[in-house]
């Protein structure tokens, strides 16, 4: 198993068109769409030069795979997840299972994306990404 890299950071806001826009003109990254199903009007993603989605912003009433509480508008309160891009996702389940963690998976197909969501000991919720080629 290996963390290939931070994936990326998943923001819950009140304000869609806002968050874009600080994220778009603070750090120059390109807001997009995110990919079939997410609908544009609940979902946007920023990305960097080189394309990569760094942040992921949702609206505050749009359904996750993984749903739970969040509190936009408060100190750190509207960081929904952490993601990483990781490899080995075998290896991770087995190591789950023996921890005898609940973790919870999600296939997102039209982007080959196999996840697993599981917290760690403080309540940090992550998203471990497995892209299939």
């Amino acid at each position: 198993m290996q963390v290939n890299a931070l994936d990326h950071v998943n923001i819950i806001t009140a304000d869609l068109d806002g968050t874009a826009r600080f994220y778009g003109a603070l750090l120059d990254l390109e807001r997009r769409d995110g990919p079939h199903p997410l609908p544009a009007d609940k979902v946007q993603w920023m990305h960097d030069a080189v394309g990569r989605a760094i942040f992921h912003i949702n609206s505050e009433d749009f359904p996750r795979a993984y749903d739970r509480a969040v509190a936009p508008g408060t100190p750190t309160g509207a960081i929904h997840h952490v993601a990483l891009n990781c490899s080995g996702r075998g290896e991770v389940v087995a190591r789950l299972n023996a921890m005898g963690a609940d973790y919870k998976e999600n296939d997102v197909a039209s982007i080959g994306l196999r996840q697993i969501f599981v917290t760690d000991p403080n309540n940090v919720l992550l998203e471990l990404n497995f892209y299939e080629a």
